[in-house]
């Protein structure tokens, strides 16, 4: 296997852990008003994800940068192409960000009030964006024959992309209550795990629905195992969580975020970026790869940086493992 090809894979590696990192990580966020029935209550859900949102943002920045220094062609194309939408999208990221640090420096309600507004709005409009980038890059984007966009800023937003962002935004919601009954005790628990349940059939569809016509477009044998493997990683992780073992249904939509992942890029494979005006516009592997010499030093960089990596944010994850509650919580300390 060329080394091109490697660090497509190692792209898509990426995308699967942002997608499954930050993924709770939003899904907390949209659900704070909904989950948190009081300030002490969403106090708890902020702190779910509090030791580890920055850190889950990282896996975006590393796939944006691999992509940039493995495959330039693709960067420019995709990020040329959808500046104005991945503006927003940043846009959104900065703000949810700066509502976690500044909402507790001062105590008004109005003031907390305010920035949890931003974290729930900040939460969903990332995650859609999120959605609508890789839906964009699997189902391409109007580019021409010199990979520059066609049309408008947004001509990119068709039913199938839009089906894409949905999609995302759902497993996120699902995602991110499983993750709270995981990590919380008494009431928010419970008050999580019925919420999933509920809402699992309804948000994981688009999820299903994108998967499908993702795989009739460009799909092919192996592909739709990875597409069944989805449906059935979700439906026993939704068993799991009825019986209680938030857990193992965590794991199971991890398995099927993976699946997810295998199935849109081995669809794209070997393109990286498809045209949609014409088949002979799209951005290949081979086309948009940089120099041998430059993805050798990268190999050997990610080969001794990538396990450092990984082994600080699991011990990340093993320090800050145990559930948390309101008796857990400090009294509020403002400057």
């Amino acid at each position: 296997m060329d080394l091109a090809t490697v660090w497509f894979l190692l792209i898509a590696l990426l995308w699967l852990g942002y997608l499954f990192l930050e993924g709770f990580d939003f899904g907390v966020g949209m659900l704070l008003r909904v989950l948190g029935r009081d300030e002490l209550e969403r106090r708890v859900l902020i702190n779910t994800i509090g030791p580890v949102w920055d850190g889950n943002e990282v896996w975006l920045i590393v796939a944006g940068g691999a992509t940039f220094a493995a495959f330039p062609g693709w960067y420019a194309g995709l990020f040329s192409a959808a500046y104005l939408p991945l503006l927003l999208f940043l846009l959104a990221l900065i703000g949810r960000g700066v509502a976690f640090e500044y909402r507790g420096k001062v105590d008004s309600v109005r003031w907390r009030s305010g920035w949890d507004t931003v974290i729930s709005v900040g939460s969903a409009v990332a995650a859609l964006g999120v959605g609508l980038v890789l839906t964009w890059n699997v189902l391409g984007l109007p580019i021409d024959a010199s990979g520059n966009r066609v049309g408008s800023p947004f001509a990119a937003i068709r039913w199938d992309t839009l089906l894409g962002a949905l999609g995302v935004a759902g497993f996120a919601l699902v995602h991110g209550a499983v993750f709270i009954a995981l990590k919380t005790e008494g009431e928010i628990r419970d008050r999580a795990r019925r919420l999933a349940l509920r809402i699992a059939p309804f948000a994981l569809a688009p999820l299903a629905l994108l998967l499908v016509v993702v795989q009739l477009r460009e799909g092919s044998d192996w592909t739709w195992i990875a597409v069944t493997a989805v449906l059935v990683a979700a439906g026993a992780a939704l068993l799991r969580l009825a019986v209680g073992r938030e857990g193992q249904a965590f794991a199971l939509l991890g398995v099927a975020v993976a699946a997810s992942v295998t199935a849109l890029f081995g669809a794209l494979y070997p393109n990286v970026l498809p045209s949609t005006l014409d088949d002979s516009f799209s951005l290949t592997i081979a086309e948009t790869a940089s120099s041998p010499y430059t993805l050798t030093v990268m190999t050997w960089v990610a080969v001794f940086g990538t396990p450092a990596v990984l082994v600080y944010q699991g011990w990340t994850y093993w320090v800050f493992r145990r559930r948390i509650g309101t008796r857990h919580m400090p009294e509020v300390h403002v400057p």
